[in-house]
């Protein structure tokens, strides 16, 4: 039988692509073709670059739609029901210590499409994120980063916040 390759989610994060699908089919879409039929009053096509900006948007939103669709048939929202209290998991804040700098971090653990590193949302699947999956206060864990061996310390674990 064929393993399926699948991206976990949370709620929020199926929910925004969702959201994106819909607002990119729902008024993007309209929007870019009354662009199109404006540019194209405007006569000869050859020479009108509106309506050249109007063909690449278009031609980017349907790649997007394309790109969004196949995560969407790709993902698995994580049930959290399904983790233990205390335990890292997809959906945990993280609150750790870094031996090796001495200094203390606190990390969502998203899903591998919901990474944003502005705002500490590490992925499950990265160096760090697999280190700490499955981990508990008080566990010490290592992982391998581009400056070498790196030892963190959980301090905390629970659910992260919902928007």
């Amino acid at each position: 039988m064929e393993e399926m390759n699948f991206t976990l989610y949370t709620k929020e994060g199926f929910q925004q692509l969702v959201d994106e699908l819909a607002y990119l089919k729902d008024v993007r879409v309209p929007e870019i073709k009354v662009q199109l039929a404006e540019a194209r009053s405007h006569g000869d096509l050859s020479e009108n670059s509106e309506y050249d900006e109007a063909r690449d948007a278009q031609a980017k939103c349907y790649a997007r739609i394309a790109e969004v669709e196949e995560l969407i048939k790709h993902a698995k929202i994580i049930d959290e029901s399904d983790f233990k209290v205390g335990v890292v998991s997809i959906g945990s804040l993280v609150r750790v210590h870094d031996i090796t700098f001495d200094e203390d971090c606190e990390y969502t653990i998203v899903g591998s499409n919901e990474v944003n590193a502005a705002l500490n949302m590490i992925t499950d699947r990265s160096p760090l994120g697999a280190a700490l999956v499955g981990s508990k206060a008080g566990d010490i864990v290592t992982y391998t980063a581009p400056c070498g061996e790196v030892k963190i310390e959980v301090l905390s674990v629970e659910r992260a916040k919902k928007n």
